[in-house]
């Protein structure tokens, strides 16, 4: 009974803290699959390659949630205005025990991290303490307009370089680029993958930035209050709707570039443009709302370009599979 409840409260934990719907639980692990599997090709998958894209997805989902709770414990002031119901600005749960849980899961990610390689730890490692210093002071402290949402996406475009730079340094490719250091290995890769990781890295900050500022749009009462530079803070709601629907068109270009440049097929194409053209449409509806709906728009506005970015990395996921299993058994 002990060991069972042990085994329990996580889970407990994860639903008492925030309602994760399950298909964007399960979403998460498909996305972080994903790029390893697009940077590696279609060709025979092996152990090695297994092994790589199991740690990265380990990595990857722990530093997802250790963002996220670092995120809460630096937002409690934040949170008690635009969140009251969350745990840390409600009380429910102590910052030590939050504190703790964080140091876990971020111990959890450097570890799945260096089972990649020496460069992937380095890379959760910059990210994490930019991320932190971020969110700590400098979103409160930095005068640039719109800086906090600025470089909110940073910590997803680290996704796209970490699976790219796994096989570049686990298992690299038909190498023209070299670079190494001693005790750190090297980093082996070629030109187009290095503009498929470009292409990538700029699509996921688009997408998820995309996103952010309708939240934004949501939050801004609070965010003016406590002096956090969002676009809508920086230049009004109108002006912020009108950015992010700017930013869902980019990214939508950028798909369709990923189409054209990578191994992806019609599988990913065809149904990113049904996503697109629906997301397009919401945030249209965002830039001509009245001033009295914004805020509640931009919440679902910020739900739905959240679902589309998602998706658009479990369609990458689902195209690269199809591929695969008719490259083993086809």
């Amino acid at each position: 009974m002990n060991e069972c409840s042990w085994v329990k409260r996580p889970f407990s934990f994860l639903g008492s803290w925030r309602p994760f719907p399950v298909y964007e639980l399960i979403s998460y692990i498909v996305m972080y699959a994903s790029v390893p599997m697009l940077a590696y090709g279609i060709q025979i998958y092996n152990s090695e390659i297994m092994r790589l894209i199991v740690f990265t997805i380990l990595a990857l989902y722990s530093g997802f949630f250790a963002a996220l709770i670092w995120n809460d414990l630096t937002d409690i002031d934040i949170d008690k205005v635009v969140h009251p119901a969350r745990p840390t600005a409600a009380g429910r749960i102590s910052f030590r025990k939050f504190f703790g849980i964080a140091l876990v899961f971020s111990a959890s990610t450097f570890i799945f991290a260096l089972l990649v390689s020496v460069w992937c730890l380095i890379l959760v490692g910059v990210a994490a303490l930019f991320v932190t210093f971020h969110n700590k002071y400098l979103k409160k402290v930095i005068k640039l307009p719109a800086y906090s949402e600025i470089f909110t996406p940073i910590q997803w475009v680290v996704v796209a370089i970490f699976g790219f730079l796994a096989i570049w340094t686990a298992l690299p490719q038909n190498s023209s680029i070299e670079f190494s250091l001693p005790l750190f290995g090297s980093i082996s890769t070629n030109a187009v993958a290095l503009q498929h990781m470009i292409l990538l890295v700029l699509f996921t900050y688009f997408a998820d930035n995309a996103h952010d500022l309708p939240e934004g749009i949501h939050d801004v009462e609070g965010d003016r209050t406590l002096g956090v530079r969002t676009y809508a803070t920086s230049f009004g709601e109108r002006t912020a709707a009108k950015i992010s629907f700017a930013m869902f068109f980019i990214s939508g270009i950028l798909g369709i570039l990923l189409f054209t440049q990578t191994i992806l097929s019609f599988v990913f194409l065809i149904p990113f443009l049904v996503l697109w053209v629906y997301i397009l449409s919401w945030s249209y509806k965002l830039v001509r709302a009245p001033p009295h709906q914004m805020k509640a728009l931009g919440t679902t506005v910020g739900k739905k370009g959240y679902d589309y970015f998602l998706m658009s990395y479990n369609l990458i996921f689902l195209d690269i599979l199809v591929q695969l299993l008719r490259y083993h058994f086809w």
